[in-house]
C-alpha cells in the first residue's frame, strides 16, 4: 500500500512534487527514509527530491548522514548520484569524510560508471580535498588519461573547471 508522498512521487510532475514537500514539511523525514531504502520506483525519487528541497547542511539530514553513506554501495548509478548531491551539501565529520572520500575515489575509477556519476564523485573528491591539502596528489592522479577517456565530451570539458578549485590543471 502506497503512502500519500509515496503517491506523490509517482503522480506529480516536478514542480508539483516540490510545492508538495513545501507545504509538508513533515513528510521530510519519509523522504529522507525513504531516500536511503532499495523501494524503487520511490527511493531515487525521494533523493531527488531531497536533494532539491534541502537547504544547505540541513539539520533534518544532519543526523541520517553516516547512515546515507553507509547505504550508498548498494544503490543504483543514478541513485548514488542523488545522494551523493544530498551529501555534498552537507557538513560532515571528519570520519564521514574519509568514508566519503574513499567511495568517490572508486565511483571515479571505475570506468565503466556513468559519466554523470563519476563527475559528481570527482566534485565531492575535490571538495574534501580542499579542506586536506595532503591529498591533492591522489586528486591529480586521478585525473589521469585513463579515467578520462571514457567520460563524455561535455563532463571531460567539465574536469578542468572542477580542478580549477584546487589550482590544479589535467
Amino acid at each position: 500500500m502506497e503512502t500519500e508522498f509515496e503517491s506523490v512521487l509517482l503522480s506529480f510532475y516536478r514542480p508539483d512534487m516540490i510545492s508538495y514537500m513545501d507545504n509538508h514539511p513533515e513528510e521530510f523525514e519519509e523522504a529522507i527514509l525513504l531516500a536511503v531504502s532499495g523501494k524503487q520506483p520511490f527511493a531515487w525519487r525521494a533523493a531527488w527530491l531531497l536533494g532539491v528541497c534541502m537547504e544547505e547542511n540541513d539539520k533534518r539530514i544532519k543526523a541520517y548522514t553516516g547512515f546515507i553513506i553507509g547505504s550508498l554501495a548498494d544503490k543504483t548509478e543514478g541513485h548514488q548520484r542523488e545522494l551523493l548531491k544530498i551529501l555534498s551539501k552537507m557538513e560532515l565529520n571528519e570520519d564521514q569524510k574519509g568514508l566519503l572520500f574513499d567511495f568517490c575515489v572508486n565511483l571515479w575509477k571505475d570506468i565503466y560508471k556513468q559519466p554523470s556519476v563519476r563527475s559528481t564523485a570527482l566534485k565531492i573528491i575535490v571538495k574534501i580535498a580542499k579542506q586536506y591539502p595532503d591529498l591533492y596528489k591522489e586528486v591529480t592522479l586521478l585525473t589521469k588519461d585513463q579515467y578520462l577517456n571514457t567520460l563524455s565530451p561535455a563532463i571531460k570539458k567539465s574536469v578542468p573547471k572542477i580542478l580549477k578549485e584546487l589550482g590544479q590543471k589535467t
